[in-house]
């Protein structure tokens, strides 16, 4: 298949915020959002229309700081601002490079973002304009995973796809089990029943439920992104 002839229309491309920090044990490396948006620019340049889902893992993780003492509904929260702050960052990086860019947040923040509405934001991806979707779902108790899988479904995406440090998905950790097996494909249900982290178990099933594919690679290695969106069999497919 040939490289930079686009077999979707409108993908979901959802980033996790660890992923933001580079070489750093905490925040924003400007370089790898730089990299990471060049990515994206060479896909947008072809055509397709993307949404971009950013987590918020490398300023403030919710659940791992409720276990600390703060409220749950309080943490999440907090998680979900840090993910505004990658989600400027990251239109920053865009509109550096000429690429039309908005932040829809779930959590109303006018001054920083606009409110996210469906049709506007659908309406924003047919203008040729990048949406980027920040504050998850705008409740607590639900993953970026979740809001990435809400999202794409919600802006009739035809494909998901999660960028992640591995090139794909593998029934244990490849970095803790050298031995630890990859799959080229696997099924909805699979993930679910081997529970093999792809993302969490309502992030899957809302997925399955309305046939949304799934892919899972590196996103550390250049091309990638345009590979996939171009046909090419690149990291891990599900559905």
């Amino acid at each position: 298949m040939q490289k930079g002839i686009a077999q979707y229309n409108r993908i979901l491309l959802k980033l996790s915020g660890e992923a933001l920090m580079g070489k750093f044990s905490y925040g924003i490396d400007p370089k790898i959002v730089h990299d990471v948006a060049e990515e994206i620019k060479t896909v947008f340049s072809i055509g397709v229309q993307i949404g971009v889902v950013v987590g918020g893992g490398n300023i403030f993780r919710g659940l791992a700081e409720s276990a600390k003492g703060i409220d749950r509904t309080v943490a999440d929260h907090m998680g979900m601002l840090a993910t505004v702050m990658n989600s400027l960052a990251i239109e920053a990086a865009f509109t550096s490079m000429g690429v039309p860019a908005r932040v829809m947040s779930a959590l109303e923040m006018r001054a920083v973002s606009e409110p996210y509405i469906q049709k506007k934001a659908i309406r924003h991806l047919e203008k040729g304009r990048l949406v980027i979707f920040s504050a998850g779902t705008g409740n607590p108790f639900f993953t970026t995973d979740t809001a990435a899988a809400l999202r794409a479904v919600e802006i009739k995406a035809q494909l998901l796809i999660k960028a992640t440090k591995v090139d794909g998905i593998y029934d244990s950790d490849p970095i803790k089990n050298p031995q630890a097996k990859k799959y080229e494909n696997v099924g909805y249900n699979e993930a679910l029943a081997k529970d093999l982290k792809v993302m969490d178990a309502t992030a899957v099933s809302i997925c399955r439920d309305n046939h949304l594919p799934v892919v899972v690679f590196n996103m550390l290695k250049p091309g990638n992104l345009l590979s996939i969106v171009s046909g090419a069999k690149t990291g891990t497919r599900m559905g």
